[in-house]
């Protein structure tokens, strides 16, 4: 079990991170990778939290995609396993986490976490800094969550090029990030991409929270669609998705989702195995 504060490997930074067991969470490792056995109301505590004590923390936001992108990169998973949070976005990995004995966990949707976190900062003055997406599409973002919430701050947006970055430019973008001052940076830059940044940049950003939320950038700027509730409900998002960007995804899906059931049923096949062995 991990403590409830972390501190921080630079030392320079003097911050804290926070577990999910402190809002009466657990963890379930999914294919090795660490999912935080949470939901909607928790998480949103722990943002709030985080905020109020001044304590620097990332959240990463967990599907099948990236929990398959992980299982075979060690540096991946302790990106995930270091996060205040890595939550379950995806019904198949909220299934998966209750057939190895998580039951109470629940669906936190990246996009719904955005809007929640949202609605806290503008009834409480949290800050908000955008981080990622298309040319254009962070101050789209920006412009229609403060239309939809009135009061709300918004600190800045910043889009970065594609490539990959230089040091120098790196830095730059820390300090343009750190003199808007936010409490909140939501990072969409896909993943693992997002959680990678967000991790190397731990300490340096000032900002209380780091949240990578990748394609809700797109939702909610409304540049791509959001599939609707029931498709959300009965894990079929995926095939929403693939149907509105077949060029795109085809390939992403054509090895996700056999990958995903090969080994979540071996997953539960070996849990079940150690469980009668227990017995």
């Amino acid at each position: 079990m991990r403590p409830f504060a972390k501190r921080s490997e630079d030392a320079s930074a003097a911050t804290l991170q926070i577990s999910s067991e402190e809002v009466g969470g657990e963890d379930v490792h999914v294919f090795g990778v660490r999912v935080s056995a949470t939901n909607l109301g928790e998480a949103v505590a722990v943002v709030q939290q985080a905020i109020r004590e001044r304590k620097r923390i990332y959240i990463c936001v967990t599907d099948a995609n990236a929990a398959l992108v992980a299982r075979r990169n060690e540096k991946l998973k302790d990106v995930y396993g270091d996060a205040a949070l890595s939550l379950p976005d995806g019904m198949p990995i909220v299934w998966l986490s209750r057939l190895l004995g998580k039951t109470r966990i629940e669906r936190v949707r990246g996009t719904d976490f955005m809007r929640e976190v949202t609605a806290l900062s503008s009834q409480l003055g949290f800050r908000n800094f955008y981080f990622g997406g298309a040319p254009g599409t962070a101050a789209t973002l920006s412009a229609k969550l403060i239309s939809s919430h009135p009061g709300l701050e918004a600190a800045g947006v910043l889009c970065p090029p594609f490539r990959e970055l230089t040091a120098a430019e790196n830095l730059e973008i820390v300090e343009r990030i750190n003199s808007a001052r936010p409490d909140v940076v939501w990072v969409g830059l896909g993943a693992p991409k997002q959680e990678r940044w967000m991790a190397t940049n731990f300490g340096r950003i000032e900002a209380p929270v780091m949240i990578g939320v990748g394609a809700a950038f797109d939702f909610l700027a409304g540049t791509k669609p959001e599939a609707p509730k029931w498709m959300q409900r009965s894990g079929l998002e995926w095939l929403f998705r693939l149907a509105s960007e077949p060029t795109r995804l085809w390939r992403r899906y054509a090895v996700v989702v056999p990958a995903f059931l090969y080994l979540g049923a071996r997953q539960v096949l070996f849990h079940r195995l150690l469980k009668l062995q227990k017995a």
